[in-house]
């Protein structure tokens, strides 16, 4: 006889500021991601834009705001712009390797070179080595760290310089959160690589999509999204392609914001703020 499938218990975080958008304050609803279901659990709240966090699935559920909108890259049809195709060559000797999801030192270290480079004073900025640990440790679903080394001399791993956790789900990979280092002498892009790489991997083992969390529309600092093309968003009428004038549009916006942004700040950062995809940590 089958056990009956128990729907999960949702729940509701207290207002808090929003990360995104000054001014505002932002309110999650989440429920617990256990028990011998929790991939597929994910999968289906992973397709009406929850995140995970942990054994956490959440998602905003903001009074008198929907600025948050989950976007997705359609990997199949995915062709990479000019600017992209640099960013492939340019850092193509890379060495990727998808490892089991295990904290080290070596990420924890790289995690806060770029915590302390691009988000100096965010919520992530206190992370110790438990807390991380915890972040990438605690999976109840499909998870593993994907880890960028640039080649030794005889061809070998080296150096990290950048890493993705990330969730393999039914139809495609969840960046749950990506970071590198912020300040190579010698390499530009690190970020936009690392997504370029999963549109690659996820194409490559017959995934349709690319989760990259919520565009913030207005905000910054989650401008970068909208570069990747096709690009999907989760409407009340379900998952609607973006054409290319909103996407011409939107980059343009996000170029003359940027330059103007860079006037009094020559020499600071050349990515932007990518740190994965959204504000990972869930306080509940």
């Amino acid at each position: 006889m089958t056990a009956p499938v128990r729907f999960p218990r949702f729940f509701v975080t207290s207002p808090a500021p929003c990360p995104y958008l000054p001014g505002r304050s932002e309110r999650k609803v989440f429920t617990e991601l256990k028990g011998p279901h929790a991939d597929e659990l994910n999968d289906a709240l992973g397709r009406i834009g929850f995140r995970r966090s942990q054994t956490v699935a959440y998602r905003p559920s903001c009074a008198g705001c929907n600025a948050c909108v989950s976007v997705r890259v359609a990997a199949d049809e995915f062709r990479a712009s000019s600017t992209q195709k640099r960013t492939l060559k340019a850092n193509c000797d890379l060495i990727a390797t998808a490892c089991r999801p295990w904290s080290t030192a070596e990420q924890f270290e790289l995690l806060q070179r770029y915590l302390g480079a691009r988000h100096p004073g965010g919520g992530m900025a206190t992370m110790d080595e438990v807390d991380f640990a915890d972040m990438v440790e605690h999976t109840p679903v499909d998870s593993y760290v994907i880890e960028y080394r640039e080649p030794n001399a005889d061809g070998t791993p080296g150096r990290l310089v950048g890493a993705c956790l990330t969730d393999r789900q039914g139809d495609g990979l969840s960046m749950i959160y990506s970071f590198y280092d912020p300040e190579h002498p010698r390499r530009s892009g690190l970020g936009n690589y690392i997504i370029l790489d999963h549109i690659r991997r996820a194409a490559d083992e017959g995934l349709p999509f690319v989760y990259l969390g919520y565009w913030v529309e207005g905000s910054v600092r989650m401008q970068y999204k909208v570069r990747y093309r096709p690009l999907e968003r989760l409407t009340r009428d379900g998952w609607l392609r973006f054409t290319d004038e909103e996407q011409d549009r939107l980059i343009a916006a996000t170029a003359t914001t940027r330059r103007s942004e860079a006037m009094p700040l020559q020499g600071s950062t050349k990515d932007g703020a990518h740190g994965g995809q959204d504000q990972y940590r869930l306080d509940i």
